[in-house]
Parts: structure tokens; C-alpha cells; sequence
């Protein structure tokens, strides 16, 4: 898939759970540039300073949890692309994220199937 001229945000607060994301993406589809956040709070910041295509965010993370950055972003633009990224145990996190707006969800441990699902439903054609 072609992701020319797409940004990419990544936001969790563990450094290898970001490079697997990036490198899954990067796996499946060429051409995007990526952010990087460690928290709910810089997601946020980074959002609005960068303007991603989409906004992958994990929900447990320090500073501002998913669900509270989701609620921020959609704030300041309603029609930002977030998709959540999860381990199980966060099923009623997972629902609120999708009620303050988050399109999708991705199910840790990543899969490259599932990454490339998400991109091409959301980004694809």
C-alpha cells in the first residue's frame, strides 16, 4: 500500500511496543513519515501540532490514558482517524475509546494482518 505523504502518529508510552507498530506498518506499506509519543498528554500535543492522517493510540498510558487523549483530539478535530491499539482486559476502555470517537482497533499482540486491514479500510483507495 502507498502511504506517500501520510503521517503517522504513534502513541504509547513503551518504546518497543512503538517500533513494532512502525515497523509492522512500514512492513505493508511505503512512503509514510511517523511521530512519535510516549503519553495520552504529548499524543495530544503532537496531534494538534502535526495533524496526522492517523492517530494509532495505546489506552494505558501515564500522564493521559487513551481514552482521555481520544476525547482531546476528537475535540479539536472532529474528523481525526484514531485507531486504538489494546491488549485484552481493557474491553470497557475499549468501548469508551470508541464512544469518544476512535474508528478502529488493533488487538496487542500486533499482527501485520490486522495492521494492514485497519490502513487499507481506513486509508486504502
Amino acid at each position: 500500500m502507498d502511504l506517500s505523504g501520510k503521517k503517522i502518529l504513534v502513541g504509547d508510552d513503551s518504546i518497543l511496543a512503538r517500533k513494532q507498530l512502525i515497523d509492522t506498518i512500514k512492513g505493508c506499506s511505503e512512503g509514510a513519515s511517523f511521530v512519535e509519543a510516549k503519553n495520552g498528554q504529548e499524543a495530544v500535543e503532537l496531534f494538534k501540532a502535526e495533524n496526522p492522517d492517523v492517530c494509532f493510540l495505546d489506552i494505558v498510558m501515564p500522564v493521559m490514558d487513551g481514552v482521555s487523549a481520544v476525547k482531546e483530539i476528537i475535540g479539536a478535530n472532529k474528523q481525526a482517524l484514531i485507531i486504538i491499539v489494546s491488549s485484552v482486559g481493557t474491553q470497557s476502555m475499549l468501548k469508551a475509546a470508541i464512544d469518544a470517537g476512535a474508528k478502529d482497533f488493533i488487538q496487542k499482540p500486533i499482527e501485520k494482518e490486522q495492521v494492514e486491514h485497519v490502513l487499507d479500510a481506513h486509508l486504502g483507495g
